[in-house]
């Protein structure tokens, strides 16, 4: 009796948990829409900003997002899922494993404007990129690479050994055994834990505010070598350090639900992916 009281008790701190999680964030996704919804239309997405950023549009920081997110997709993406096929398939299980993981771990919870820095002194001075979407989208690779590899090796890890070891039995060589019984279970997981890396580095501003992010600059970049606007610099800027602040907030809650739902978009794009892959190996 005294048990199931205990567990009672127990779920109900679990859903009253979740119920207060769920109500903060529609609360905060009501006054978003609400103070935003009002600037949001065609126009707004598809005009560059005029007038100082208190007329017109987000759609160069729209561009210049998504340029940095598939820059950092090109960094973090192949590496990361590479470092932890080989973390978690080849490497002996030393002692100086345990301490890259780790080294691996720790970078995870390094803050986003110590990357910014140190992406100006690679990237910005050592490489001579300036300041430039390469720049920043590089400096956000590295920022979500700990992410990548994380998630990637811990679904590698979900897939039981026995698949690794009835490849082997049959003649199949290392490498064969990891792409036909392995990598086809855990990249669900890995293309899941990789996207919400993105998402995350997409909503970013330090990094970009030192690597390539302009204050106002409403052209689209012609290279990889220009500077760019970005969505997080954009609203930063509108919501903290704008002349006439009162007369922009309303731009600045449009741009923030812009955000809001691009970075919304990245993670159910994960969900989907997830779900139809698999679906895939179950048929």
């Amino acid at each position: 009796m005294k048990r199931k009281i205990v567990q009672f008790l127990g779920f109900m701190l679990l859903r009253v948990c979740l119920y207060l999680v769920l109500a903060v964030l529609l609360l905060f996704l009501f006054d978003i829409i609400r103070k935003g919804g009002g600037v949001m239309s065609w126009e707004f997405l598809t005009q560059a900003p005029r007038r100082g950023m208190t007329e017109g549009g987000v759609f160069p920081a729209i561009v210049g997002t998504f340029l940095v997110t598939m820059i950092t997709a090109v960094l973090a993406v192949p590496m990361g899922m590479f470092a932890a096929i080989y973390l978690n398939e080849y490497a002996r299980q030393t002692r100086l494993t345990r301490l890259i993981r780790l080294a691996i771990r720790n970078l995870s919870g390094v803050p986003s404007i110590v990357y910014g820095l140190f992406g100006v002194i690679l990237f910005v001075n050592i490489f001579a990129f300036g300041t430039s979407v390469l720049s920043a989208g590089l400096t956000l690779g590295l920022l979500t690479l700990p992410w990548t590899i994380t998630a990637s090796e811990e679904a590698l890890k979900t897939v039981p050994d026995s698949y690794r070891e009835g490849a082997l039995a049959l003649g199949a060589t290392k490498w064969q055994s990891i792409r036909t019984n392995v990598l086809p279970y855990a990249v669900p997981g890995m293309l899941t834990g990789t996207v919400l890396g993105l998402a995350r580095a997409a909503g970013e501003t330090a990094p970009i505010m030192f690597t390539g992010a302009a204050f106002f600059l409403p052209v689209l970049p012609r290279s990889l070598g220009d500077q760019f606007m970005a969505l997080p610099y954009h609203l930063y800027i509108m919501a903290t350090q704008h002349h006439n602040i009162l007369k922009v907030r309303p731009l600045a809650y449009g741009t923030a639900l812009v955000l809001i739902a691009l970075v919304l978009g990245m993670n159910m794009a994960a969900v989907v992916i997830r779900y139809r892959l698999r679906r895939k190996r179950r048929m």
